[in-house]
């Protein structure tokens, strides 16, 4: 049995990981970590896990935890990880984080985006970036694991495709994405409250949402260029899920005949199904399917697809998840499975709940 500890356990993101990994046959969870309800029963924090989690939460003394598992998750906000990792720690045990502090590759990037220090920059070389269907191979090998954000999670691999295989203008690459408020957090803000929320929509961090750096450095990768895009969030009246859609200039390409002209949309569905037709949580819709976050709610699954506008010659792309699961506790076991050798999909094939 994989022995794990979640630190931040009684945070929405860390509430998800205890749901997911107390059905995970290969995992025991022996730590339960939250500063703020030391001593406390889980269950009282988390009423459904009456009868199910019997354990009290514990402190957030990593170096304590890794003498006792195997696997650290931290579902905790920028800078603490970076704040407690060390060679003792990294040399005892495999750490997932699910803060930002191991994504972004430019130190100063991250300072500035996120306005705090990096209390140990020496280990985001190694750190490995853990979107799992596209870094598969580099997760299996890691012993640290920067799980991604939400919105990068789908913003990345809704265009991922088209970015890799320059089928796109990625400087007209433009993201609107909508998200629930779990997204948020669990901690109380005005802006979240219901009678701030209900019946609104608005957008927030324009300009300047932190999830942008990141979304233009992973593409970047793919573009094989440093990319700048236009990335706008915005709050919707739902507890869960992320709703994308991303417009770009489709390039036009070759045919044998020499003539040129926009892809097809055989021709674009063919690479999505390229890359994606064998993932097991990537699901490319069929033809005038648009996804909803409703048909991924509790999944692990991203739904994508797009449709060509011949008119202005762009392409609109679309993507939707569970930002608690494919897009936080979801994404961070399936990185666990990798890091240990088990089934990818092992303590993940949840079906979406509906309605």
């Amino acid at each position: 049995m994989i022995k794990a500890g979640i630190i931040g356990a009684t945070g929405y993101a860390g509430g998800e990981l205890v749901r997911l990994l107390k059905a995970h046959k290969d995992v025991e969870i022996k730590w339960y970590g939250s500063k703020s309800y030391v001593n406390q029963n889980y269950a009282d924090v988390y009423h459904n896990m009456f009868e199910v989690v019997k354990d009290e939460c514990l402190d957030d003394n990593m170096k304590e935890l890794a003498e006792r598992v195997d696997v650290i998750f931290t579902a905790t906000p920028q800078g603490f990880c970076a704040s407690m990792m060390n060679d003792e720690i990294l040399s005892k045990v495999k750490i997932v984080d699910l803060s930002a502090d191991y994504r972004i590759k430019d130190v100063a990037v991250y300072e500035k985006w996120y306005g705090i220090e990096h209390k140990s920059p020496q280990y985001i070389e190694e750190a490995v970036y853990g979107l799992c269907e596209i870094n598969r191979q580099d997760v299996r090998n890691a012993r640290l694991v920067a799980n991604p954000g939400c919105y990068t999670t789908c913003s990345i691999l809704t265009a991922y495709p088209l970015v890799k295989e320059g089928l796109i203008d990625t400087d007209t690459l433009i993201i609107d994405a909508k998200s629930g408020t779990s997204g948020a957090g669990r901690s109380a803000k005005v802006a979240n409250l219901y009678c701030e929320v209900n019946e609104n929509i608005k957008a927030y961090n324009v300009a300047g949402h932190r999830h942008t750096p990141e979304i233009e450095e992973q593409l970047g990768y793919a573009a094989g260029k440093e990319i700048m895009l236009n990335f706008t969030p915005h709050l919707v009246p739902m507890n869960r899920g992320i709703l994308v859609t991303e417009y770009a200039k489709l390039k036009l390409v070759k045919r044998a005949d020499g003539s040129s002209g926009l892809p097809s949309y055989e021709e674009i569905k063919a690479v999505y199904d390229r890359y994606y037709g064998k993932e097991k949580f990537v699901r490319v819709l069929e033809k005038g399917v648009y996804p909803e976050t409703k048909w991924v709610e509790g999944s692990n699954y991203v739904d994508v697809n797009f449709v060509i506008d011949e008119r202005t010659g762009r392409i609109i792309m679309m993507g939707a998840l569970d930002n608690l699961v494919k897009g936080a506790a979801g994404q961070a076991v399936q990185n666990m499975n990798l890091m240990f050798g088990v089934k990818e999909s092992e303590g993940l094939e949840l079906i979406p709940m509906f309605p």
